[in-house]
């Protein structure tokens, strides 16, 4: 019985690490429109959602027969047997969690655990059946394949009615209030976050009492009763409340109705998916107290299972204290935060997602249905429902901090209204939907209908929408292979597979822990070069300057590399570089959007010479590209195979490589300092290159006559000189611009 002791540990162990997991990939689900709005500093909105946490968890009692019985009958199992499954499912919960969360993006909790646990009792399930002499259909006597359909069912439909129901509710709330929507919030305002705040108490307080710990059945059925009544109450005293406040103060009254739907959200989530962090082992933990119980603790029937097994409030306030530390020290949180956020913000900026041919498809097909629904709606209806989604004069009040946020207050409050109200009706019918699909599709649905997606951005909105969804299906798949594979292990190596399983995750956990550190890195440095604080047009102007000499280093530092690796013919260094060459393009399409940015913030009259400006947006791309190209060429020549450069060669590069990373050192320390150009000391350099490359063309010519050199050595040798001129030229051209600026 040693072995079963320490498998109970090991699942409350594993618990609280896929508490961790969990709640770092599930808090975008309701930190997302308090953080995007910036209704409030950052410390108040995690004070909000913590106590929704904790309140949530009692609610969630009910749910955790999910895990005990939803996906197959435990009565047909023994308590090695059920121990086995559930072992397998926390080690592939924790590990998918983490691989998610490493790369930012959203994933099901509900989805993981329920694949997981099909797929571990389904591999347990086979070998019984094998060892019965069974045949294979006698596997659905022993998975509930009704309630697992039901379950997968409700998932997959719960996308498209939380879009569905996120646009349409979004776009009657914005032809309603319009994009300037304040003085229209004056007048009915009030009566509108009154219906918001009676939904969410109506699906929270009166749907989800049903699963509550501490509601007795007297209680839950006389709110069942008067539901009708509760609900208009509500309604008539936030209206009063709502409207109270509005003729005696200046309160945005949207502040408290999307806070409270943080709350509601919070609640709502930890009622319905604690169950996938603890369900588990607390099912693990009665199994192996029945078989205590029983004279024979290795075979003993596990019916009890089957019935209604009560769970201790202290368990699950525990795992709400779990679940609240989590939330407010996870940087994983942030990363996924930050996702979702980028997918759905009103205006243009560094887009998370590139684009692929898919999505190029479906918004060619959406603006081809756009244009066909144009001719049969009548033009004036067009005309009124363009003047009300009039975004051209648009601008979002800034947040708490004075930066703009992502969306405004109405969207926030719309999100958190009708993605509460579906995940505490879904609970409340001891559904496991999941909280991250009706979240993130409603998010979707509200920046749709708010025309977010604008033609310039729809193709990068899009893909990161269908990169989350097929992330989904890779979830389902991952976790049934991954539970399986691990229940089979365990089942017939017992010990020896949980110590070698926890090894490997562990490893693997480390691992992914660096590439997020690396990964955090490479966005803050990004994000840093955003001009969303700057309002004065000079100090804007002078930030493109400081960020074009930080891109300069970054490019110096690539060339360097470059020739390192082509010189020894480095495959690796080669091949990792050419993965970072989307980064030296991102650093220079964000230079390019905050010159735009910043002539945007200069009067008319000091735009006289604003094609300079022109110049630097040119000069960036083309040193970008001249990069990329440099990177691809080297990497395609040592992939291939081909010979390497003769020694002269490599001398001779080494020559031209010592000329362009002068002038690129020398113009990014000016442009960082702020120093006057010392034009003769960066020009030496780049007529000492350019003095190189003729000498050196003259030499290679020679080579190519004489055979020493052949035809893909010449390409390589004259692909790698050009590069290095073009790069040399442009940046000598940015330090004209920056010491005409300073005159």
């Amino acid at each position: 019985m040693q072995i079963y002791i320490f498998t109970v540990g090991l699942l409350f162990a594993l618990a609280a690490v896929d508490l961790v997991v969990g709640v770092s990939n599930d808090a975008v689900n309701f930190l997302n429109s308090a953080v995007g709005s910036r209704v409030a500093p950052r410390h108040i909105i995690m004070a909000v959602a913590s106590l929704g946490i904790l309140a949530g968890v009692t609610f969630s009692s009910g749910m955790m027969e999910v895990a005990r019985k939803g996906i197959f009958h435990p009565r047909l199992f023994s308590m090695p047997e059920l121990l086995t499954i559930f072992a397998a499912v926390m080690l592939a919960d924790v590990l998918l969690l983490d691989l998610f969360n490493t790369f930012g993006l959203p994933t099901s909790t509900t989805v993981s655990i329920v694949f997981e646990l099909l797929g571990a009792a389904t591999a347990i399930s086979l070998i019984k059946v094998y060892h019965a002499g069974q045949g294979i259909l006698d596997l659905a006597n022993y998975i509930n394949t009704a309630k697992a359909l039901a379950i997968i069912a409700g998932i997959l439909l719960s996308v498209a009615v939380a879009f569905i129901t996120g646009v349409l509710v979004q776009f009657a709330t914005r032809l309603l209030f319009t994009f300037e929507y304040r003085k229209r919030l004056k007048r009915y305002g009030a009566l509108w976050s009154g219906l918001a705040l009676s939904m969410i108490t109506y699906f929270i307080l009166i749907k989800g009492a049903k699963g509550a710990s501490f509601m007795s059945a007297e209680t839950v059925g006389w709110i069942k009763a008067n539901k009708i009544f509760l609900l208009a109450g509500g309604f008539v005293f936030f209206s009063a409340i709502f409207q109270m406040l509005l003729l005696t103060t200046r309160m945005d009254i949207l502040k408290p109705v999307v806070l409270m739907g943080t709350f509601a959200l919070a609640m709502a989530f930890a009622a319905n998916d604690l169950v996938n962090f603890i369900g588990v082992p607390l099912a693990g933990y009665h199994a192996f107290s029945l078989a205590q119980a029983s004279a024979n603790p290795l075979t003993a029937s596990m019916e009890a299972l089957q019935g209604k097994v009560p769970t201790g409030t202290g368990f699950l306030l525990a795992a709400g204290g779990v679940m609240v530390a989590t939330l407010w020290v996870s940087r994983k949180a942030r990363s996924v935060t930050k996702t979702e956020l980028r997918l759905g913000r009103q205006e243009e900026g560094l887009e998370r997602f590139g684009s692929s041919q898919l999505s190029r498809i479906i918004v060619r097909m959406v603006v081809r249905l756009s244009d066909s629904a144009a001719g049969i709606i009548p033009r004036s209806v067009r005309q009124r429902i363009n003047q009300r989604l009039d975004t051209s004069g648009y601008q979002p009040e800034p947040g708490y901090d004075g930066r703009r946020p992502e969306f405004d207050l109405l969207r926030a409050s719309v999100n958190l209204m009708v993605a509460s109200a579906l995940v505490a009706w879904a609970t409340s019918m001891k559904l496991p939907l999941s909280t991250t699909y009706v979240t993130f599709m409603v998010a979707m649905g509200t920046s749709l209908a708010d025309r977010a997606w604008g033609l310039d951005s729809a193709v990068y909105r899009v893909t990161g929408v269908l990169t989350v969804i097929g992330g989904w299906f890779f979830t389902a798949m991952l976790a049934f292979s991954l539970a399986a594979l691990s229940a089979v292990s365990i089942h017939y190596l017992d010990g020896f597979a949980i110590g070698g399983l926890i090894v490997i995750i562990g490893l693997l956990v480390l691992r992914n822990f660096n590439i997020h550190g690396r990964r955090e890195k490479d966005t803050r440095e990004l994000e840093n070069l955003d001009l969303q604080r700057i309002s004065d047009p000079d100090q804007a102007v002078q930030a493109c300057f400081g960020h074009c000499g930080s891109f300069l280093q970054v490019v110096r530092d690539n060339l360097e590399a470059c020739f390192e690796a082509i010189l020894t013919e480095d495959r690796k260094s080669l091949k990792q570089l050419r993965r970072q060459t989307s980064r030296i393009q991102a650093w220079s399409n964000i230079i390019v959007a905050n010159i735009f940015k910043a002539l945007r913030l200069l009067q008319s009259d000091q735009v006289k010479g604003a094609d300079k400006y022109a110049y630097v947006i040119a000069a960036l791309q083309e040193i970008s590209e001249s990069m990329r190209d440099l990177i691809l060429r080297c990497h395609v020549h040592v992939s291939n195979q081909h010979s390497g450069l003769l020694p002269e060669q490599k001398k001779e590069l080494q020559q031209i490589r010592g000329c362009v990373e002068s002038v690129l050192a020398d113009t990014a320390k000016i442009l960082l300092e702020g120093k006057p150009l010392e034009y003769r000391q960066v020009a030496s350099h780049y007529v000492q290159l350019k003095q190189f490359v003729e000498q050196y063309d003259a030499h290679q010519v020679e080579r190519i006559r004489s055979g020493a050199s052949k035809t893909r050595l010449s390409i390589l040798f004259y692909g790698i000189c050009n590069a290095c001129q073009k790069i040399s030229e442009q940046t000598l051209h940015l330090a004209d611009i920056f010491d005409e600026t300073l005159q």
